[in-house]
This record gives C-alpha cells, sequence and structure tokens, in this order.
C-alpha cells in the first residue's frame, strides 16, 4: 500500500484514471463534475445527506479529482482555467492524449489537439458540447456497485435506469472534427468546417450524425454559412483503396447506402443552448428558408420524399434534449411541421412505411400467384389421371380395369423382354387361365390346347397363334414353328392351316382314297436312277 501511495499519492485507482483518460480524450476539456457524472453515473445518487449541492459535488467528485491529481504528477494531465461558475478545467497532455488512445482504442492522429488554453473565456462553447454528449449518452448507473446503499439511494438510481436509453458510449463521440474541403484530413485546407461533434452508433441506429451546438451567438446567416460548408464537404470525393471514387465521408466513416440509388448526405443535429442574445424560435425558421435548396427532398406519388444528395437538417434545444433525451419527441428536422424522436427525425418513416405497404402488397401478389399456380397444377393433374383412367385396359374376360401394377405389367419393355402371356386379361382372368391350361401344359406336348388359348411358354404371342380351320383347336408350338412363314416365302407345310391331328388324318384319307401316299410316291421317285443325258457336243458327232 505504501508503494502504491508512493506512486499515486492521491490515492486513485486504475478504474478511476481509466475514466479521466476516456472522457478528456472525447471532449478535450471538461470538468470534474462532467467527468464523473459519465465515467461513474452511480455516484451522482451518494451523498445526498450532505448540507449543500457544493459539498454533495465535491463529495461525488472526490474519486475522480485524485485521479486527476495522480495524472497531473506523471504529466498526463494538467489544470486549464475555470468555467464561469467557477470550477475547475481539466485536460490532457500530449502523453495523456497518447494514454487515451489506448483507452478508446483510436490511433493517435484522430485524438486532435490538448485543448490548452481554452479556459481562458470560460469554455462556455466547450461546456456545452460536453453537456450535448451527456444529454445524448443518457448514462445509466451501474446497480451493483449500490448494493450496500441505502434503500432511497437504490430507488433513485433504479428510476435512471429505468428512464429511456441514450446513444452510444463515450467512445462513440468525437470532437473538434474536421471536414476539409479542400486539403487532407490532416491538413485540411481553407473552406472546410469543423463539426463540434461526430456520433458514431450504429448498434443504436445511428451510423454517423454530425452535430453542432450554438450558445445562441450567431446569426442564421452564419449558422447557414457554415451547413454550405459541410454541404462541400459531403459532395467532395476521393478515390478510396480500391481506385474507386467514393465520397470523402465514406473513406472514414461507414453508413448504408440509401434505397433505389438514393444516397443522401448524413444528417446534422443543430443544438441550440439558450444563453446567447438571439432566440431559437426566430432563428430556425430564417435558417430554415436559407438551407431549403441543402435539405428540402423529392415528393413521390406514395406521399414520401426522397431525398438524395440532400442533407437532413434537425434542431433542438439543448434543455429539452436534457430533459427527454434523444428518444423523447423534441426533434424539429426542416420540412417537417412536428417534432419527432431522434431516429425518426434522422429517418425517413414515411418511405419505410410505402416501402412496407409496398413489401406487404408483393407478398400478397406472390401468395396470390402462388395459389393460381397451385390451382393449375392441380387442374393440370387431375387433367392428366382423367385421361390416363380413359387410357387404362378393361379385361377382356370380365370385364373389370387393369390396376396400376397389372397395366405395367402389360406396358411393352426393352427389346428382348419376356412378355406377358395375356395382355389382355387382367390378374385374376390370367390365373384362371392359367389354371385351366396347367394339366395340359406339364405333358410333353400340347396336342388339343383350348381354342385361342396359349400356355404360359409358348414362343409366340397369344394372340397370333393359329387355330386349325377344320377342328378349332389352336396349333401347338411345334405345329405353329412348322407352320410358319420364313421371310418372304410360302409355309413349307401343305396344309398350314390344319393342327398336327388333322393334317395326319388328311393324309390317311388320301392313302385310302389313291392308294398311295403322296409322300411314299415322293419318296419312291427319288430312290429310283436317273437316266444320264447324252451330250450333244461337236465330240458325239464326229463318233457318228
Amino acid at each position: 500500500m505504501g508503494g502504491k501511495r508512493r506512486t499515486n499519492p492521491a490515492g486513485s485507482t486504475n478504474s478511476f484514471r481509466g475514466d479521466v483518460l476516456r472522457v478528456l480524450g472525447v471532449l478535450k476539456v471538461a470538468t470534474g463534475d462532467q467527468i464523473q457524472r459519465i465515467g461513474a453515473p452511480h455516484l451522482s445518487h451518494r451523498h445526498t445527506d450532505k448540507d449543500t449541492p457544493s459539498k454533495q459535488k465535491q463529495a461525488r467528485t472526490a474519486s475522480h479529482t485524485g485521479a486527476l491529481s495522480d495524472m497531473r504528477k506523471h504529466g498526463l494531465s494538467e489544470n486549464g482555467g475555470s468555467t464561469e461558475t467557477g470550477d475547475s478545467l481539466r485536460n490532457l497532455t500530449l502523453k495523456g492524449l497518447e494514454a487515451a488512445s489506448y483507452e478508446l482504442r483510436r490511433p493517435v492522429m484522430e485524438m486532435g489537439s490538448t485543448a490548452r488554453g481554452a479556459g481562458s473565456s470560460g469554455a462556455s462553447h466547450p461546456m456545452a458540447v460536453n453537456e450535448t454528449v451527456i444529454a445524448m449518452l443518457r448514462p445509466k448507473p451501474n446497480m451493483a456497485k449500490l448494493a450496500d446503499d441505502p434503500p432511497h439511494v437504490q430507488s433513485a438510481a433504479q428510476a435512471a435506469v429505468d428512464g429511456p436509453d441514450g446513444i452510444g458510449t463515450i467512445a462513440s463521440y468525437w470532437t473538434e472534427v474536421p471536414l476539409p474541403a479542400t486539403g487532407t484530413w490532416n491538413a485540411p485546407g481553407k473552406g472546410g468546417a469543423q463539426a463540434d461533434l461526430v456520433l458514431t452508433a450504429p448498434q443504436d441506429g445511428v451510423p454517423l450524425l454530425f452535430i453542432e451546438v450554438d450558445n445562441c451567438h450567431e446569426t442564421a446567416e452564419e449558422i447557414a454559412d457554415k451547413l454550405e460548408k459541410y454541404a462541400r464537404f459531403f459532395r467532395r470525393t476521393a478515390k478510396d483503396t480500391d481506385g474507386k471514387e467514393r465520397p470523402m465521408w465514406r473513406t472514414r466513416w461507414t453508413a448504408p447506402e440509401g434505397p433505389y440509388g438514393e444516397v443522401p448526405h448524413p444528417p446534422v443535429l443543430l443544438v441550440f443552448n439558450h444563453i446567447g442574445e438571439r432566440n431559437p424560435n426566430h432563428t430556425v425558421p430564417r435558417l430554415r428558408e436559407l438551407t431549403r435548396h441543402l435539405w428540402q427532398g423529392e415528393r413521390q406519388r406514395g406521399g414520401h420524399h426522397l431525398y438524395d444528395r440532400k442533407i437532413p437538417i434537425i434542431a433542438v434545444g439543448l434543455k429539452n434534449l436534457r430533459q427527454h433525451g434523444p428518444a423523447g419527441p423534441v426533434f424539429l428536422r426542416f420540412g417537417r411541421d412536428h417534432v419527432q424522436p431522434l431516429l425518426e427525425a434522422i429517418g425517413n418513416p414515411r418511405f419505410e412505411a410505402a416501402q412496407a405497404r409496398e413489401a406487404e402488397e408483393a407478398k400478397t401478389r406472390a401468395a396470390a400467384y402462388q395459389e393460381q399456380v397451385r390451382r393449375a397444377a392441380q387442374e393440370q393433374a387431375a387433367k392428366q389421371a382423367a385421361e390416363r383412367e380413359a387410357r387404362r385396359p378393361v379385361c377382356t374376360g370380365c370385364g373389370a380395369k387393369f390396376t396400376d401394377a397389372r397395366w405395367d405389367a402389360v406396358q411393352p419393355k426393352v427389346w428382348g423382354a419376356t412378355k406377358d402371356s395375356h395382355p389382355q386379361l387382367c390378374n385374376s382372368c390370367k390365373q384362371k387361365a392359367g389354371a385351366v391350361v396347367s394339366p395340359a401344359a406339364d405333358t410333353p406336348e400340347r396336342q388339343k390346347p383350348v381354342r385361342g388359348e396359349a400356355g404360359p411358354d409358348d414362343f409366340w404371342p397369344a394372340p397370333e397363334r393359329p387355330v386349325c380351320t377344320e377342328c378349332g383347336a389352336a396349333f401347338t408350338d411345334e405345329r405353329w414353328k412348322a407352320t410358319a412363314r420364313v421371310g418372304w416365302s410360302t409355309s413349307p407345310a401343305k396344309r398350314p392351316f390344319l393342327c398336327g391331328d388333322c393334317d395326319q388324318r388328311f393324309e390317311s384319307d388320301l392313302e385310302q382314297i389313291w392308294g398311295v401316299s403322296p409322300r411314299r410316291e415322293q419318296r419312291d421317285q427319288e430312290q429310283e436312277p436317273a437316266v444320264p443325258e447324252q451330250k450333244t457336243g461337236w465330240l458325239s458327232r464326229l463318233r457318228r
């Protein structure tokens, strides 16, 4: 403990010193009270039992005051004068800015200046900027750090926790950011502007917002001239790392593209702190007319506007911002006749509503089309089913329609595949037909099959099997093969219209009638020796 005291005589901790680095790294100059309200808001609900507000402030800021004292000893911070109310101003040295860059995770070149000498004139404008940041942040107390505090302290802190949320963290803000119309980021030229605040909080719906704070000392013309410089900066393009030309501000910050090719510029929020002699109620209407060409959108058929290459300009009073926060309906966007929450003011709710309606209509049309396609498919399927049912074969035996399996079985197959023996019969009739011919099928030859019937092992299809014209019996396989035509010639059998039995009976009848069988007569003729024929050539004539 003694070593820590020698290093940090005021007894500060790393946590409080980190608060100082983060707050002053962003705000550049601030009071101990502002550092405490941003870095440790739970302390605002303690020490309410002190006699006076000054003693309460001294008690709740004591931890950060000690941290500033230790940091001053290490050359990280310094006193920067005092405000008009007598509060001491603190700012970081170059060494302190370098340490703050690690706390904020920012490049040192983006930390800005040390704000030395800002308190020589009371720092009224930096103080208004700081109060704007606090009003936008609305820091929430950590209830875990108040677990041992009295119930009334916890109740007051819980009310703050339950209040409307702010936007971003202290690391979401930049102050005194140059917007070069000429020159570079590090060496801006003439004709550019310098933003009082830049807010990047995409997690809270604000990807990029520029904030200008006015203590009501400037005229409407002076503010309009500053907004013209903003427009000039927004129109400036630069070559990005991929070699393509883009708006210069997009090379440093990220913001979504507008829909349908719309490219709006980032919004600018004007915060009026009414401590000067000018009335913002008179300044805002005049400023709105002077900058109409910068913010006025193009009205669309759906009643909304598109803001291609336009600047959304919003105005709010610091008093209302403190009271209601970003979620309160206290922001007036130029071109609209009613106040809105900040997210609605910087957005385009009418366009989003039109998009939602269009998406819903498209969804309805798509559903109707899908239903139409489904009905058409059902009708087509029903039509095809009816046509297929009309083509379904009918059994010639019983008249019943074929089942799908039976129909598939009798369909023509590939070349050489076994054909169904009874393609005109259903399964039941085919089985009955097989039962009738099965005893004869077991014999070596079927001499007298049922007329018109074919066995399961027939060589030719059953509908083509010949039938004897004499007895009406179907040909056996052997008789059918013996009487079949070969190529284009006629059948080799003499009587291809008769079965084997009738053909034999016909032969026997011929023998009885003529006495000699034509076959034997032909065989006898073939056995007689043939007389050799004499050649009549010139040699035979000489022999004579």
